[in-house]
């Protein structure tokens, strides 16, 4: 093997051994990464071993930085991996917590994120973040679903697929005898622990869950329609204006709450919409666009007495005539 490339592999094992195997608590003496790197078929001499440290502690735009600690049991670390350990713990977290991916597919994202850090704060990756009544996907084609529809956004082309729903033999079965939908994707959202498709089609904008399309194909030599309106279209106040992500009539509701609910107000629809006091002292009111669906008045509901809808009369009207329904189901 030629000197050179001999040595450039002998910085990256020394590297990764250095990126693997050492922190703050685990540093390692010169002689014992010599003896690691013997272990990784590299020969090395201790004063060679100092000028790679050299080398690599002053290499440009290196986004890392190797430590000397002096002193009994003192040796070199990398204080900086690329992810911090608070950074890499946050990203377990989010696959954990995450329905869409499998169990399978979920240790094995975790395996990979731990190589970005020492073998011994890996260990504290195994975190099993407990996510309540959140149940793991058992199907895995939904992440390459997912990466065909960002190909799709990248080259601005449209894609064609079939939509699906459960049925009670907890099968998936395609809506409308297997016919071909056929959009022009422009974004993809996450909402409620799913994944869903913002796309233009039949001359609007409307949204399909990602985990209910199958066979998801790019259409090449396609242009992607909808510029227009996605230009004008503002994702954050559309998902803002659903409850569970259903459709309904877009209205502008009135709502009176108790001073106590003003933090799940702004928890739902942000700081924009304005909190006026009322009176008494103990309510206030706030407006928002919301697009009325049964889901949105169950959402009320479960504030009790403490949320009231106020007005337009027809949405009132409409709440009171779904609690009736209910009153009258269980008599």
């Amino acid at each position: 093997m030629p000197r050179k490339e001999g040595q450039k592999r002998k910085l990256l094992v020394l590297l990764e051994i250095l990126a693997r195997e050492t922190d703050e608590k685990h540093p390692l003496s010169v002689p014992q990464l010599v003896e690691k790197l013997a272990e990784h078929g590299v020969a090395a001499e201790r004063k060679s071993v100092y000028d790679d440290l050299g080398t690599l502690s002053t290499m440009p735009d290196a986004k890392y930085e190797i430590i000397q600690q002096r002193g009994r049991g003192g040796g070199y670390y990398m204080s900086d991996a690329p992810f911090e350990l608070a950074e890499l713990k946050l990203l377990v977290d989010a696959v954990y917590a995450s329905k869409f991916i499998t169990a399978r597919k979920s240790k094995i994202l975790i395996d990979k994120l731990g190589q970005f850090t020492s073998k011994y704060r890996q260990e504290e990756l195994d975190r099993k973040v407990l996510v309540s009544g959140r149940i793991k996907s058992t199907d895995e084609k939904i992440l390459y679903t997912v990466d065909a529809l960002h190909a799709a956004i990248t080259a601005g082309e449209q894609v064609q697929f079939k939509y699906c729903d459960w049925t009670l033999q907890k099968r998936m079965a395609p809506r409308h005898d297997g016919q071909l939908y056929r959009v022009s994707p422009w974004v993809l959202v996450w909402e409620n622990g799913n994944y869903y498709l913002i796309a233009y089609t039949e001359g609007r904008l409307k949204h399909y869950r990602v985990d209910k399309m199958q066979n998801v194909h790019q259409l090449a030599d396609t242009t992607r329609e909808g510029a227009e309106e996605y230009a004008s279209f503002d994702v954050n106040t559309y998902m803002q204006q659903m409850f569970g992500m259903f459709n309904g009539p877009l209205k502008r509701v009135t709502l009176l709450c108790e001073n106590r609910f003003a933090g799940a107000m702004i928890d739902r629809f942000g700081t924009a919409p304005i909190l006026t006091p009322c009176a008494d002292g103990e309510h206030f009111t706030m407006t928002a666009e919301i697009q009325v669906s049964p889901q949105f008045f169950g959402w009320v509901a479960g504030f009790g007495t403490g949320v009231v809808v106020s007005g337009p009369p027809e949405v009132r009207a409409e709440m009171k005539k779904t609690l009736d329904q209910l009153q009258e189901l269980y008599r």
